[in-house]
């Protein structure tokens, strides 16, 4: 497996289409922590960016030595809004952007029974350049909980879509994120996305779900123990065969330099992750 460093980690906590660091400084803080790759956000480059703008970041990506892991062409998606799945029914201009960063992977998203057939579409597009969708286990989406997620992409039938396996957003939908979760999953497991959450019914956050109303929650750091059992959640994916990016997505609680390299170091704490080679910081 391989560390990638969210975009997200980078943003304003409160408006994710808004960059609190420079894309130097972000690769900055990934190439000092020993990431592999940085999971690109719109907030710094994205389908409404300019051909240049694109060019450059992926440029100076390169001299760093970093790959990018995930692509999120536009602020929709993240957003989770009903305009996130539009993606799907233009998504020609999200594998353009993906091809410039080298990148295989596109998040998409899902909200309604109508976007299954336009998923399948885009899927077909996608596979004809070699690139894979995914979609995250997520709140307010066809992706909450087990059951649907696996039907809708057996209905979706493309073996280039697939799923990001992300613990915290399924546990605040009350499924298991455990053992028997992953291998139900692994055959679909294109990406993962890690935070850290522990639920409080007198917690400060809020997130709304449909499947079970609001839940309220804390946010913690990665390495709090007292929330996702993180060292099971890697035993079991290695268990599994998973070799592809492991994605830090946590952000806001202290300064992204700080979010971003005590991640890396308590991941690696408790996984084995591959060295990451070639990189110097320019």
């Amino acid at each position: 497996m391989k560390l990638s460093l969210s975009a997200r980690v980078g943003e304003q906590f409160f408006n994710k289409r808004v960059a609190a660091l420079t894309l130097s400084q972000l690769a900055d803080i990934a190439v000092s922590s020993g990431y592999h790759a940085v999971c690109m956000r719109a907030s710094q480059v994205g389908v409404h960016s300019s051909r240049e703008q694109i060019d450059e970041a992926a440029a100076l990506l390169k001299r760093r030595g970093l790959a990018v892991s995930m692509i999120t062409g536009d602020f929709a998606i993240p957003e989770n809004s009903d305009a996130g799945p539009d993606a799907l029914r233009a998504i020609t201009p999200f594998l353009d952007l993906a091809e410039a960063f080298d990148c295989k992977l596109i998040r998409v998203a899902l909200r309604v029974e109508d976007d299954i057939e336009w998923a399948r579409r885009a899927s077909l597009e996608a596979r004809e350049r070699n690139i894979r969708l995914v979609h995250q286990c997520h709140n307010k989406s066809l992706f909450e909980q087990i059951e649907p997620m696996l039907r809708v992409v057996e209905r979706i039938g493309c073996d280039n879509f697939g799923i990001t396996y992300e613990p915290a957003n399924l546990e605040l939908c009350g499924e298991s994120y455990g053992a028997d979760t992953i291998a139900r999953l692994a055959p679909h497991i294109f990406n993962v996305y890690l935070q850290n959450q522990r639920l409080d019914s007198a917690g400060p956050s809020v997130i709304n779900t449909w499947c079970r109303g609001p839940i309220r929650f804390e946010q913690i750091p990665l390495w709090d123990p007292r929330g996702i059992n993180f060292p099971a959640v890697m035993a079991q994916l290695a268990a599994v065969g998973y070799q592809g990016y492991v994605t830090v997505h946590q952000a806001g609680l202290n300064t992204p330099a700080i979010d971003g390299s005590e991640s890396a170091r308590y991941l690696r704490s408790i996984h084995g992750f591959e060295p990451a080679m070639g990189q110097s910081v320019q």
